[in-house]
């Protein structure tokens, strides 16, 4: 049993912590025309990319916009282009989704996703 026990503990203090992405603010509201700005900050640095999604209630996720860590390149998803939206890092764990003029069909659920290599899978909040 104590052979068991000493293997299992060897055995947790080689596994990562899967990260742990936060959003800020939980609940943004704003009038039509003004900026938006989504925080994501996504823990530790994997130098991967981090992506946004929108999803209205009912609906299927929309891929909107990513951000490629390594060179800082933007590419957008159907529908989404740099006239009203952007995304960048204000430092290597921490990025921001931006709607530059909010309009009516933005309301929506946007969440960050980004790849975690120790964990070998892809992470939300």
């Amino acid at each position: 049993m104590l052979g068991t026990l000493c293997t299992l503990i060897t055995a947790l203090t080689y596994v990562d912590a899967v990260i742990v992405l936060t959003q800020t603010p939980a609940v943004h509201t704003v009038s039509t025309g003004q900026e938006v700005v989504l925080n994501c900050n996504i823990e530790r640095d994997d130098g991967i990319a981090v992506r946004w999604y929108k999803q209205v209630p009912g609906g299927t996720p929309q891929y909107v916009v990513s951000f490629l860590g390594k060179d800082g390149s933007i590419i957008f998803g159907t529908g989404f282009s740099s006239t009203r939206f952007n995304s960048k890092a204000s430092s290597n764990i921490d990025y921001q989704f931006i709607i530059k003029r909010a309009e009516t069909g933005d309301s929506a659920v946007y969440y960050c996703l980004t790849w975690d290599s120790s964990a070998n899978e892809e992470v939300s909040q």
